[in-house]
Formats: C-alpha cells, sequence, structure tokens
C-alpha cells in the first residue's frame, strides 16, 4: 500500500501543481531595434530597503538576450557601475519626466551614448507567499526515522515592466505578468517536495513579451 502511494502521489501532485500565468500589454509609443542597440534591465530599489528581487531582474535580461531573436542586454551592475552614482537607489529617476534632466547631464548621455543603450527596461514587483496549510511530523527513534503529513502553500509572483526609450525620453509601454501555483510537500517516510515555480514562470512570460515589444515596429 505505502509502495503504491509512493510511485502514484507525487505524480498526481505534479498534475494538480501546475502554474497559471497571465502577462498583459500596454503599447504607448513606436519601438524597434537597431543593430547597434543595447537594453538593460534595471530593477526597482528604493531607500526605504525595497527592492525587486535581484535573480528575477537578471533572469529577465539572461532570457532577453538568449535565443535567436534574442536582444542585446547590458548587464545591470555593469550599467549601474558605469553611471555611478546616477542610478543607485537615492538617485535613480523614479518617473519619465525625471529623464529629461538627467540626459541634460553630459556625461551621462556621453556614456550611455558609448555604449548604445536606446530602451530602459524597469522592473518592479515581487513573489511572495501566501496561504499555507497542512501539517507534518517527524520521528528518530532507535529503529529508526521518518515523517508523515502533508504540508501546501500558494507562491504568486506579480511584476510590471516599465519601458523607456532614452531617444524620445517617452515611456513607450507597460508590460505586466501574474504567475501563481500550489506547492506540496507530501511525506510518508520521507518529504517529497513539488514546487510550482511561479517566479521562473514570471521571468519566461516577461522576457518573452518584452522581446516581441522591443523588435515589434509598432
Amino acid at each position: 500500500m505505502i509502495r503504491t502511494l509512493l510511485a502514484t502521489l507525487p505524480l498526481t501532485l505534479l498534475l494538480a501543481g501546475c502554474v497559471s500565468a497571465t502577462v498583459e500589454e500596454v503599447r504607448s509609443g513606436a519601438t524597434g531595434m537597431r543593430d547597434t542597440d543595447q537594453v538593460v534591465v534595471l530593477g526597482r530599489r528604493h531607500n526605504n530597503g525595497y527592492e525587486t528581487e535581484p535573480d528575477f531582474v537578471s533572469c529577465v535580461g539572461n532570457s532577453l538576450g538568449s535565443g535567436r531573436d534574442g536582444i542585446a542586454v547590458l548587464p545591470e551592475r555593469q550599467f549601474v557601475d558605469t553611471l555611478f552614482p546616477f542610478f543607485e537607489p537615492r538617485t535613480a529617476p523614479l518617473e519619465i519626466r525625471d529623464l529629461p534632466s538627467l540626459m541634460a547631464n553630459e556625461m551621462v548621455a556621453t556614456r550611455l551614448q558609448e555604449q548604445g543603450v536606446r530602451y530602459l527596461v524597469w522592473l518592479d514587483g515581487s513573489t511572495s507567499t501566501n496561504d499555507t496549510s497542512g501539517s507534518m511530523t517527524c520521528a528518530v527513534s532507535p529503529a529508526g526515522g521518518g515523517c508523515f503529513g502533508f504540508v501546501t502553500w500558494d507562491r504568486e509572483s506579480t511584476y510590471e515592466a516599465s519601458i523607456w526609450d532614452l531617444e524620445t525620453m517617452t515611456s513607450v509601454g507597460k508590460i505586466s505578468t501574474d504567475a501563481s501555483g500550489t506547492s506540496y510537500m507530501p511525506a510518508v517516510i520521507l518529504p517529497v517536495p513539488l514546487i510550482a515555480r511561479v517566479q521562473s514562470s514570471a521571468c519566461g512570460g516577461m522576457a518573452t513579451q518584452l522581446k516581441a515589444f522591443l523588435h515589434s515596429k509598432g
């Protein structure tokens, strides 16, 4: 009975624990990539300690630059270091209306031109764990040990990308993604975690839509 349960339970839960994701786009300006254009993907950071997860920012940047339709992406850290201190949390432009005054700085404009950065993609959002339910007990005895129980938890990833065109100094659009899923951990002697990879799904959806958005002449 236990062997049958161990063989069938992971497959059943894997099918039940899939991730659902939605991606939405709002365009407010024309785009298009020249061969010399680069994109930089930045995470929102503020002085109060708020920060879009660096691993998500890296994931979107790496995914955006991969594949046959990949786009030239300047690494975030290299960009921030080159433009120091203008993109540190206390000085980075938070709104598109802050961009003209920044671009009026000759050093900033020159360095952006040297690196061929055409678009800034600002990522804002987070992944959170919501409802957790179930229980699990573990015990150790002279004859051995093990765990028994069943735990589930819901995770949700919600992110928004704001795309700024540095040539026209305008916001050309926004892309939002929302992914949610339930992770499971059954235990019959050994815990078997079945993780819903919501952040990875949100990253893939965001990067795919960004590629199409930036390549489009719309």
